[in-house]
């Protein structure tokens, strides 16, 4: 706030408490209570229309005695009431707040960093609104953000186009595997919980259920019972015996490739 805006802050003030009017009839003592809230309340807006703050509202709050608090009845409003009632609305302010992506060049990190603070200092000290990008996501935001993306993927759980799924194809074998038996009319293998491993849904099963989960890797395959939790939700007494069958051949581990090895005898000689 400005002496100026200060100057009127208490000059309304004044009209609600006469202990200010009376500081404020002697020339020097008004200046010098102006500077002093100056230099107090330096980073507190007078203003924010677009966020409801009113330093004029919050001196007037004051003397309501909201709360059960008494003290305008022994003392005039100073420079930390004020202060009391910012610092919730700032809070609240940062709280909504969501950081832009700088203008800066990403490859240069201290112009990046000094950029993203200063944003949010001058949303803290009220010399801007909060940057609130989750305000898009309701109804309007919703419909807008299923008509852009309407057009990426296909399927159960595709989150990408279809072309760049076949390009990761390679890279991610078991997932593009999953989508190919959905694709194809069978059920997901991970689309049920494991009763086994307890492993969620879209989780691979885990080897030796240990305490915390310390020691245990991820399995190629799934557990049987996952297997039976699969074909009890997906199927019923009518199914396809034919799709079932695939369905637990295809949630099976494969076997492990044995590599012909020569077995060494006692004595040393070839083996056979």
């Amino acid at each position: 706030m400005t002496p100026e805006q200060i100057a009127a802050l208490l000059a309304f003030a004044g009209t609600l408490d006469s202990r200010v009017r009376r500081a404020l009839a002697d020339p020097q003592q008004s200046a010098r209570t102006i500077s002093e809230w100056t230099a107090a309340v330096a980073d507190v807006p007078a203003t924010m229309p677009e966020t409801g703050w009113d330093a004029a509202r919050a001196a007037r709050r004051y003397y309501e005695q909201q709360g059960g608090n008494k003290s305008s009845q022994f003392r005039a409003i100073e420079p930390h009431d004020l202060l009391a009632a910012w610092g919730p609305h700032r809070a609240e302010l940062m709280n909504r707040h969501t950081d832009p992506v700088p203008t800066a060049d990403p490859d240069n990190p201290q112009a990046w960093r000094e950029e993203l603070l200063g944003t949010r200092a001058a949303v803290a000290r009220g010399h801007a609104a909060p940057a609130q990008y989750r305000a898009e996501i309701n109804a309007a935001g919703q419909r807008r953000l299923a008509a852009l993306m309407s057009g990426v993927g296909a399927g159960p759980r595709r989150y990408m186009p279809a072309h760049v799924a076949a390009e990761l194809r390679q890279f991610r074998p078991a997932r593009a595997h999953r989508e190919q038996l959905v694709a194809e009319g069978l059920p997901d293998p991970l689309s049920v919980r494991c009763p086994h491993c307890l492993a969620a849904i879209d989780e691979q099963c885990r080897s030796s259920f240990r305490n915390r989960g310390k020691g245990r890797r991820p399995l190629t395959g799934a557990h049987p019972s996952r297997v039976e939790a699969l074909i009890a939700e997906h199927g019923n007494g009518e199914a396809d015996t034919e799709q079932v069958r695939v369905a637990r051949i295809m949630c099976q581990p494969p076997a492990p490739r044995r590599d012909g090895r020569a077995r060494h005898t006692s004595g040393g000689g070839e083996a056979r």
